[in-house]
């Protein structure tokens, strides 16, 4: 196993024991019942939900996302050095890339797990209806979009 990867796997191990957010701890059992998770964000973007961790801080931290019928998510990647997506409902269009391009979308039907190396470009599109994903990565996260030439 080489050092990167045995580093990596220590913290998350060590996020997993020491991170903390919203005066919450590992040492604090989390439960959210689906009807207690709240969505926010503005209109016309993903709406995001916080449920373990602080995504603007290093360690673990897993959110839900929830994109509306039809929303497009122009090409972007993410800092995350570990960033894995499960669909939990609707289908999710999925392409890499730095140009949208909608020959490239692949389908990613409720039920996909999959993961997304770091600051890989890619684009997202809830074509046939709202598409809610669970993420879970370590932190600090964001989000950088790439330039589309018009």
């Amino acid at each position: 196993m080489n050092a990167r990867i045995a580093y990596l796997l220590l913290a998350v191990c060590t996020a997993g024991m020491s991170a903390s957010a919203h005066a919450q701890s590992t040492a604090t059992n989390v439960l959210k019942l689906p009807q207690d998770i709240e969505f926010n964000g503005p209109t016309g973007k993903p709406q995001t939900a916080v449920l373990y961790g602080d995504p603007t801080k290093p360690g673990v931290f897993v959110t839900r996302v929830k994109f509306a019928s039809g929303m497009k998510d122009l090409p972007h990647w993410h800092p995350d050095e570990l960033r894995t997506v499960a669909v939990l409902s609707g289908t999710l269009y999925f392409a890499s890339g730095e140009k949208w391009d909608e020959s490239k979308f692949k389908a990613y039907p409720a039920g996909t797990f999959y993961s997304e190396p770091q600051k890989s470009t890619h684009y997202t599109w809830a074509k046939d209806g709202e598409v809610i994903l669970q993420i879970t990565g370590v932190g600090p996260t964001g989000k950088t979009y790439i330039q589309q030439q018009k």
